[in-house]
């Protein structure tokens, strides 16, 4: 059977997550409903990870299967067409056997973008966020060194157990029941960087995979360093604590896109 392998763009604004869940709308399930209207078979395509609800992005990749062999251009085309405004197919080609767009990856990068009010000047009044941005941002209103978020994103560097900054995950859970193999929240982080681009603040980290909420709850941790809440220091102990509760609190899930994936 055909193997595919495809690259998507969504906006994760109207979708409940990636995962198909029953009686809500979802990218994985508007997927396979394009492919079953496009070919008739009732497949379910497997990616890269799973996206939370409200979450975005630029190159989701995703694998599936079908018996009939249609050409590439024809089949990428007509997904399109199936396909809402809010998911694009950037492209698609044959895969390589074996291939899965979940267990077949080594690293991912994520962004994520927060709208400062400050100006950076004193005496101006804040910015406004526009509505045509909203979706796509964190609207933060605390004002934030942009040199205190860096200082503390570079200590995620390395090989750590990320346990503080991971959500409980019900699925992951349910996969592990009855197993005497304990899930490891042991994760490698390649590149961690805040920059200030087009008017916005940008996080960008790459890494060896991601624990359920990760991010979020990382960038979570650097904007309360970055409002003086913390010290940028502190995220080295928030590591070691393995809790939780040692960390802050979930950046909001508008701001987060999953920019690409490496096989």
């Amino acid at each position: 059977m055909p193997l595919w392998k495809l690259i998507l763009a969504y906006d994760g604004t109207p979708f409940h997550g990636w995962q198909i869940q029953p009686g809500l709308s979802t990218v994985q399930g508007t997927l396979a409903a394009a492919i079953l209207h496009v070919t008739g078979e009732d497949v379910l395509p497997q990616g890269s990870g799973r996206t939370d609800t409200g979450v975005h992005a630029l190159g989701q990749v995703a694998s599936f299967e079908l018996a009939a062999p249609i050409p590439a251009q024809n089949l990428h085309r007509a997904l399109n067409r199936a396909l809402p405004p809010s998911i694009r197919i950037l492209s698609l080609e044959a895969a390589p056997e074996g291939f899965h767009a979940r267990y077949s990856a080594v690293r991912k990068t994520y962004e994520y973008r927060i709208f400062p009010h400050d100006r950076w000047q004193p005496g101006l009044p804040d910015r406004i966020c526009s509505p045509m941005l909203a979706p796509w941002v964190w609207d933060c209103r605390w004002p934030l060194d942009l040199d205190r978020m860096q200082q503390a994103a570079q200590d995620v560097l390395g090989t750590h157990d990320f346990t503080s900054f991971a959500a409980s995950d019900p699925d992951r859970t349910a996969r592990k029941a009855g197993s005497t193999v304990e899930a490891s929240n042991v994760r490698t982080i390649f590149a961690s960087d805040w920059t200030h681009r087009d008017e916005l603040l940008v996080y960008r980290v790459t890494g060896s995979g991601f624990l359920h909420h990760m991010v979020r709850n990382l960038v979570g941790a650097f904007v309360d360093a970055g409002a003086g809440r913390i010290a940028a220091g502190d995220i080295a102990k928030i590591i070691a604590a393995q809790s939780r509760s040692a960390a802050g609190p979930t950046a909001p899930a508008s701001g987060l896109f999953l920019v690409e994936v490496v096989y």
